[in-house]
């Protein structure tokens, strides 16, 4: 990652479901160094995190934090709700205490006190059980921002090489059987537009290379494999190459082998030459799948299109081992260096446009 800016960047970490993962790793990040040095404020409940902390400092295999040296935005539950929720355990109260730290961490970035939110992760059951019917913190996230332009994009740095993995998801949680009717040249164009704008606000990018993945296997071959592609994808590129006459489109690209450039160019020992800046993955799992196999602890969760940045790592609740001691920080500390260095792009943008 870019070195952190001269000037402290105030930044929230809302802690997720306290019956998994999150107040370990958000603990565990703070140990570390680089990041403790960054100061950012813990959003949720101090009494937790010091049980968190005391169940877990003997045993850890990495070292966690002590809540007293921590900034903590403290928001106390009841006790005999705090109680009630147990390491590895689907609860509503735990999915509603979630909701509650990451809706006060949002308030607090629209009053200014912060300028991003690294959000640890959250059981989207449990949420729903508590009443919470949203589909993830991203929507949360974009509904309090009142925008409705919003992607779920990640992105992550090479321990090998240094590049940088970019990848956005046209579609996001929904069935699989659901994709291809929710694509559709509208959305697309709305995603694409997002990408464009976010590699030059967050990266600096302003003649980007995009790699825009195919539907059906081998892109549709003709027809012969679907006709996605040959119906409506293929024109709606063409098209976009005239709207986007400073930006290199590259597809619809078969999606099998459009992530093997990405591949050398994360494990090296050498990057390829000529690899585009960003891949648009027209579905869930089209994109995930090879970004977790290359960079499961390097990877973060960005949701682009907001007013602010929010990060997170990419893993969730982890309930099988949580209570353990075992959770490994990486990703949450890439998480929140990855925050630091797209507020300091964003401000740095904002500065030479005055």
């Amino acid at each position: 990652m870019s070195n952190p800016p001269p000037v402290p960047i105030s930044l929230a970490i809302s802690i997720g479901d306290p019956a998994g993962i999150g107040p370990e790793v958000a603990l565990k990040a703070l140990a570390h160094p680089p990041v403790a040095a960054l100061q950012p404020v813990l959003v949720g409940s101090r009494s937790l995190l010091e049980r968190t902390y005391q169940a877990l400092r003997k045993i850890s295999p990495h070292p966690i934090a002590d809540p007293a040296a921590c900034r903590i935005l403290d928001l106390p539950l009841p006790g005999l709700i705090e109680s009630q929720i147990l390491p590895g355990v689907e609860q509503a109260v735990a999915g509603a205490a979630g909701f509650c730290w990451l809706e006060a961490a949002l308030s607090a970035i629209q009053q200014g006190q912060f300028a991003g939110v690294v959000t640890a992760p959250i059981n989207k059951a449990a949420w729903h059980a508590a009443g919470h019917n949203f589909p993830g913190q991203t929507e949360l996230c974009a509904q309090a921002a009142k925008v409705d332009r919003f992607g779920m994009a990640f992105v992550g740095r090479s321990p090998h090489t240094g590049w940088v993995l970019r990848a956005l998801l046209a579609t996001t949680h929904i069935p699989f059987q659901q994709v291809p009717i929710a694509l559709t040249p509208a959305l697309l164009d709305r995603k694409l537009d997002l990408l464009v704008d976010t590699l030059a606000q967050d990266f600096g990018i302003d003649r980007p290379t995009i790699a825009i993945a195919g539907l059906n296997p081998h892109s549709g071959e003709g027809g012969q494999l679907g006709t996605e592609e040959r119906d409506w994808l293929i024109p709606w590129l063409n098209q976009a190459r005239d709207r986007y006459p400073n930006a290199s489109l590259i597809g619809p690209m078969p999606p099998d082998t459009m992530w093997v450039g990405a591949g050398r160019a994360w494990f090296g020992p050498e990057i390829p030459a000529g690899l585009p800046d960003a891949y648009l993955a027209l579905y869930h799992d089209q994109g995930l799948i090879p970004v977790k196999l290359m960079a499961f602890d390097r990877a973060v969760n960005t949701t682009i299109g907001l007013p602010f940045v929010r990060t997170s790592p990419d893993h969730g609740t982890a309930f099988d081992i949580a209570g353990q001691g075992i959770a490994d920080p990486t990703s949450m500390i890439e998480a929140i260096h990855w925050a630091i260095a797209l507020i300091a792009t964003r401000s740095q943008s904002d500065r030479s446009d005055r």
